[in-house]
């Protein structure tokens, strides 16, 4: 292979064991799975303020999520097209340029104080995560061996964790700090809207902030946009409709299988972190005030970001596949001991399920992947539609709740099942691609 490079500042093509030597970049893929991670976490702080604001119902309200999570099905694949075109650092500039202005329709939106500009900033500003994210994914598998991939992946998601873990705290204090001593159903007319436009301006300062974080990383980002002059995207102009979007890569049992679990993980995953606050308030549970109980959902996330740490070193030892399994059946054990105890062993034992998350989106999108070459942001694409399970799993848990008197315990059935296929999966993707 020619190892020349391009221009100066530029990569070489390629070293032998098939991956691109530019080590330096995996500290700007570290930096957008941290900046991505800790938007949507944000999500779950600026509900609760909407929510007073607009005097929603809790259905109105989750339409934040609603919106932020169909992004990820309607942006998926014309993502991955559009970063086929432009290539991985270019379309990661491009990206972050869509979640700038998703931040700054925040403005109007204040300014008008209007709900639905609220839903419409956050579709935006989603749409520019779900391109940076079908970057990022291949992105980290490019820079290093094939055989430590999934070890690699898990140290980047780690950082996510971060980002998950830190912009609530930030954004707590900045924007849940501010919540008026008056309430907007005490209020009405011109009254009304001048708290709306004036409690508004928290969030508004928050994301202006988050903007000009992601405008110096898009400069950094950009500064490199020819730094892997031999990355590889194949082009099917001539193929019909489902090669062009990619999506006759859900023919290959493999990463078919793969995407599928993907949907059932983020499902689980977001179904158990919405409903642990009221889980842990329950009489038979811990019987926790509100207040209490949100403060141990972040053990739950927290579990997450220090199992990526552990799994990314794990991982380098043991196959991949296997330990997906293992994670999968003991988060299974988890949520039946928990939903069958009682006390401290049912409220932390569901708590922990977070540790056995840690390593599940990484190593099934690795193990998913493998292989796909030149077709790997095509890959990207259809497994970020998939995280719209984010958004479906959660529903149909709550209406099983509500179908057995909210009875949240056999509403944990669905996550559990979920696991379970997870853990079929892993079994099956222990062997090579």
């Amino acid at each position: 292979m020619n190892t020349s490079s391009a221009e100066p500042g530029s990569a070489e093509e390629e070293v032998p064991g098939g991956y691109v030597d530019a080590p330096e970049l995996r500290y700007f893929v570290f930096a957008l799975f941290f900046i991505f991670g800790g938007i949507t976490s944000l999500n779950d702080v600026i509900i609760p303020k909407l929510k007073e604001l607009f005097t929603l119902s809790f259905t109105e309200a989750m339409l934040v999520q609603f919106c932020f999570f169909t992004a990820y099905a309607v942006i998926g694949i014309p993502g991955a097209m559009l970063v086929r075109k432009l290539g991985y650092m270019r379309g990661a500039a491009f990206g972050l340029l869509v979640m700038i202005a998703g931040c700054l329709a925040f403005i109007p939106a204040s300014q008008t104080a209007y709900y639905p500009l609220f839903l419409a900033a956050y579709f935006v500003l989603a749409a520019g995560v779900v391109i940076v994210q079908v970057v990022s994914n291949p992105l980290i598998s490019l820079l290093g061996p094939r055989t430590t991939t999934s070890s690699r992946l898990t140290f980047a998601q780690a950082f996510n964790s971060l980002g998950t873990t830190l912009f609530p705290i930030g954004g707590s204090i900045l924007i849940l700090g501010s919540l008026a001593h008056v309430s907007a159903d005490e209020l009405t007319g011109a009254a009304l809207d001048g708290y709306r436009r004036q409690e508004t301006q928290a969030i508004v300062h928050g994301y202006l902030g988050v903007a000009v974080a992601l405008a110096l990383v898009a400069a950094a980002v950009w500064l490199f946009r020819n730094r892997l002059p031999a990355e590889k995207h194949e082009t099917r102009g001539d193929h019909g409709l489902l090669e062009r979007l990619g999506l006759d890569l859900l023919s290959r049992l493999r990463f078919g299988y793969g995407t599928l679990c993907i949907f059932l993980y983020v499902g689980a995953e977001v179904t158990i972190g919405s409903l642990l606050v009221n889980y842990l308030m329950q009489s038979h549970v811990l019987a926790l005030p509100e207040a209490s109980a949100g403060k141990l959902l972040g053990l739950y996330w927290g579990g997450a970001m220090v199992g990526r740490f552990i799994g990314s070193a794990v991982l380098r030892l043991v196959n991949p596949g296997k330990v997906l399994a293992f994670n999968a059946c003991v988060a299974i054990v988890l949520i039946a001991v928990s939903t069958t105890g009682t006390g401290a062993v049912a409220g932390y034992s569901l708590i922990a399920v977070g540790l056995m998350n840690s390593i599940m989106f990484p190593t099934i999108f690795s193990l998913a992947c493998e292989k796909l070459g030149a077709r790997a942001a095509d890959g990207s694409g259809i497994i970020n539609v998939a995280i719209c399970g984010g958004a479906i799993v959660p529903v149909l848990t709550g209406a099983l709740a509500d179908a057995t008197g909210g009875n949240l315990s056999i509403a944990f059935a669905i996550p559990a099942l979920c696991y379970a296929v997870i853990a079929g999966f892993g079994l099956y993707a222990r062997r090579p691609a």
